[in-house]
């Protein structure tokens, strides 16, 4: 569907602070109205002049790709407005916001162990399709999964946004070279960095990040942490392993009930294996998403 810029003037009561529920690099995210009564989220694209081509970019191609897809872990595209110089992508809207926030507190929502196994297993669908033919005819790499992109429903399922960045893979090609190296911060699969060669791989990489996010519930990077413990992946690896010294990095949030430590020390060990350095290393994600599966029938042995 293409909307006008008025449309999106009127869904957004003229973009009020009242209805800001988001903002990022590439702009603000609004709560919207639609003329027939939808609830939906739009994102209003704000870029810098010196930015505007790479934002036109990731604006078609976000479009192009989302309006291919078709997954119940993936974000729905409701329709988007290129008016003038204005951009706006409207989505489905989804109440509990995104993954990020709540792990951090905002919201005061309390999620157990069996719901962060529902999201993370989510996900893993999400990104599975993608990499899969299934999709568009040829593998998506998204570029920017982290958990800021993970929007949940009222019931905690799991939804991908943010297609700005993805990458179609061309057929038979395992790897693409690139000339910059897209991503965010903390979430950057190593080797994609050091040879700017982009494989499916790199999602898994930060899919392992999220996981890890979601046992402890901290971030990806923490700059109000000592050195040693600003980078989580650094701080797991110190307790990989170890049964004891895992147990103490848990998210204290979750119910104690909630989880078992084979579950825990299960999940662990897939987020250890997404995250090795070198991409051979790492599992697919039909096979995370097999993992997880196990990891959830293992945990209901409580």
């Amino acid at each position: 569907m293409v909307f006008t810029l008025k449309e999106m003037e009127e869904a957004t009561n003229m973009f009020s602070e009242r209805n800001l529920i988001g903002k990022g690099g590439f702009g603000r995210v609004y709560r919207g109205v639609l003329k027939d009564g939808q609830i939906v989220a739009i994102k209003k694209m704000d870029l810098p002049t010196s930015k505007q081509a790479d934002g036109e970019r990731e604006f078609r191609v976000e479009i192009d790709i989302l309006s291919r897809l078709d997954h119940p872990n993936l974000v729905t595209l409701i329709g988007y407005c290129a008016d003038g110089k204005h951009r706006f992508v409207v989505y489905e809207f989804m109440p509990k916001g995104n993954l990020q926030d709540i792990l951090n507190g905002i919201g005061e929502v309390r999620m157990d162990w069996p719901v962060r196994l529902r999201i993370a297993l989510g996900a893993a669908r999400g990104l599975a399709y993608l990499h899969s033919t299934t999709a568009v005819g040829v593998p998506v790499v998204h570029r920017d999964f982290k958990s800021s992109n993970i929007l949940l429903t009222e019931h905690f399922e799991a939804k991908i946004s943010d297609f700005g960045l993805a990458k179609l893979m061309p057929q038979d090609i395992d790897l693409y070279a690139t000339t910059r190296v897209l991503g965010t911060f903390g979430y950057f699969d190593p080797e994609y960095a050091l040879t700017g060669k982009l494989t499916l791989q790199s999602d898994v990489y930060a899919f392992g990040v999220v996981l890890l996010e979601l046992l402890t519930g901290r971030r990806a990077i923490d700059l109000s942490q000592g050195t040693p413990e600003q980078n989580l992946i650094v701080r797991m690896q110190q307790v990989s392993g170890d049964r004891k010294r895992l147990r103490k990095v848990v998210d204290r949030d979750m119910a104690r009930s909630s989880y078992t430590p084979e579950s825990v020390s299960m999940f662990a060990g897939l987020a250890a294996r997404c995250v090795c350095f070198e991409s051979a290393g790492r599992p697919s994600m039909a096979d995370c998403v097999k993992e997880l599966q196990f990891i959830m029938y293992a945990n209901m042995k409580i």
